[in-house]
């Protein structure tokens, strides 16, 4: 990078970590350190709700999966709005009221100790896993930036913000987060603009539109009833909706953010806030990915992104690679001047020729983009191999003018950086209040959990780091960590339904039920091809039917 967009990443960062740190002054008892006394304004709150979910992961994966997949993943936010709509009226009442600290502590009062261990343990689970995800995400653009290899990368910022974390609280989190946002949506704006003045003169956004519509990128809405695919209308309305109902009304990590608010109306406002500004902003987001995909008609793109790998094929096979390149190249050239073509007899008789003519270039591209990336994989050696989370990196790094390109890589580390303090610091609270508190030492005075908490941050921080090195290869990364959450969330949904929804529901029933719906995910996962959002309906319904069945079978006492 150039020395200004060092500068620029530099001077952001060391603000966010210096007011950070002196905000964490007034964090001296677990009230503060965990829940900021409750004293924090809905606004801040709900963009801190926005900021957790807007991790480096969005940034990098969704536009990734836009340029490969078009804007379909937007049907996955469809059921956001109805669910922050049911736990505004369910969840937050009954969590804000109780004056827990985390949501299973709820469930300590509603049903027993052992319910409340279980639940918060598989969210330790999943929540570490996916902290490892949102790591690996920036370490993807840093180690291109800065040509570290990505392990070296992965520790640098994991540890560099478990640091940070251990000496803050949630009060440096939430208004680290508001800063995030500010960033982001300065940066998705720059980029937008600079990408639409980058096309040629001839191709306006009404132009690219057209191309991307003719490639297939601009279908959004899919209403086949197909539960083998990951995203369509009813996905997103019915199994999406599940999965957004767990991850904020049972997850620790976003639960923590509404506890902080001064009320129950103020902690609904921030939901409210975050469940109809999100899909706007997850509009602009793909968006940015289609335009990146058409800016790409027009430039020769690299033939795969993931410039180390092709690197080490081009080093184990050059003949083969050069002949590989040249045919690219070649194929591209034919989707450009198709596409001009294309562009060129829009409104005239020629429209539907013109437009199969560059349909069917577009498709020779693609078949051989994925003949690279088999090349690729093959030389590699590395069947894990995927592209996608590379696409944005390469293409900032590239493309952008002298500036942005720091603007935007501070906006993808800012966003790192506070998702990760923010999931480490609910994973902190479940592990000091859930277990530590509870089992280890009940009598601790407020120093001990405090210094405890700090311990767990950077036991956790490690684990993340840990995880994430498996990461990068998985897959399109915002994929990979609602998958992690999948696995758990609609099981866990399903013992606060019980809680709150089944006053039949006892002890026995809500433990064993979670177990059950567990298991069942895991059988679904290996025995069907379902995709992975309708895991959390399975296991909802599953812990749902087996608690109140179990409820039933134990009677009174259990």
């Amino acid at each position: 990078m150039h020395p200004l967009d060092w500068l620029i990443v530099v001077a952001y960062l060391s603000y966010v970590i210096w007011h950070g740190f002196s905000l964490s002054r007034s964090s001296t008892d677990t009230h503060s350190f965990f829940l900021a006394g409750r004293n924090l304004p809905w606004w801040a709150v709900g963009l801190s709700v926005m900021a957790t979910q807007m991790s480096a992961i969005t940034l990098i994966g969704t536009t990734g999966q836009a340029y490969n997949d078009g804007m379909r993943f937007i049907q996955f936010y469809f059921g956001l709005p109805l669910a922050m709509i049911i736990l505004c009226v369910t969840a937050v009442p009954f969590f804000y009221r109780a004056k827990v600290f985390t949501a299973y502590e709820y469930l300590e009062q509603r049903f027993d100790s052992r319910t409340r261990t279980l639940t918060s343990f598989f969210f330790l689970v999943s929540r570490g896993l996916g902290v490892g995800v949102i790591i690996a995400a920036p370490a993807v653009i840093l180690s291109i930036v800065l040509g570290w290899g990505e392990v070296l990368t992965i520790f640098v910022i994991g540890l560099s913000t478990t640091i940070y974390t251990m000496m803050g609280g949630v009060q440096a989190v939430t208004w680290t987060d508001v800063k995030q946002m500010v960033i982001i949506i300065t940066g998705l704006a720059v980029v937008v603009l600079v990408i639409l003045d980058a096309l040629p003169a001839e191709v306006s956004l009404q132009g690219a539109l057209f191309v991307a519509g003719a490639a297939g990128k601009l279908q959004t809405i899919d209403f086949s009833f197909d539960l083998t695919e990951r995203y369509t209308f009813w996905s997103g309305i019915l199994a999406a909706m599940f999965l957004f109902l767990s991850y904020f009304g049972c997850d620790q990590s976003q639960v923590q953010r509404y506890l902080t608010a001064r009320s129950v109306d103020e902690s609904r406002i921030s939901l409210l806030m975050s469940a109809f500004l999100k899909i706007p902003l997850q509009f602009l987001i793909l968006f940015l990915g289609i335009l990146v995909f058409v800016f790409y008609q027009f430039v020769t793109p690299p033939m795969v992104f993931n410039t180390v790998a092709e690197e080490r094929a081009a080093s184990s096979a050059p003949a083969q690679y050069q002949q590989l390149q040249q045919e690219f190249d070649a194929v591209h050239e034919q989707r450009k001047l198709a596409a001009l073509r294309f562009l060129d007899s829009r409104a005239t008789a020629s429209d539907v020729s013109a437009r199969s003519d560059y349909q069917a270039a577009n498709t020779n591209y693609r078949n051989l983009r994925n003949q690279a990336s088999e090349f690729i994989r093959e030389t590699n050696e590395d069947s894990a191999f995927n592209d996608v989370n590379y696409v944005f990196p390469v293409f900032v790094l590239q493309n952008m003018p002298l500036g942005v390109v720091g603007l935007i890589v501070a906006a993808i580390l800012a966003a790192a950086m506070s998702s990760v303090a923010a999931e480490l610091n609910a994973l902190a609270t479940a592990s000091t209040m859930d277990f530590y508190a509870e089992h280890i030492n009940p009598e601790g005075s407020q120093k001990e959990l405090l210094r405890f908490a700090r311990l767990a941050t950077f036991l956790w921080g490690i684990f993340a780091c840990v995880v994430a090195t498996f990461a990068t290869n998985l897959g399109s990364l915002i994929e990979v960590v609602n998958t992690f959450g999948s696995f758990f969330y609609g099981s866990l949904l399903g013992v606060f339904v019980l809680a709150f929804a089944v006053p039949s529901a006892k002890s026995a029933g809500a433990f064993f039920g979670l177990l059950f719906g567990i298991s069942s995910v895991w059988i679904a996962s290996y025995f069907t091809d379902i995709a992975f959002l309708w895991f959390n309906v399975v296991g909802c319904l599953v812990t749902v039917f087996a608690g109140w069945l179990i409820s039933m079978l134990v009677g009174p006492e259990g």
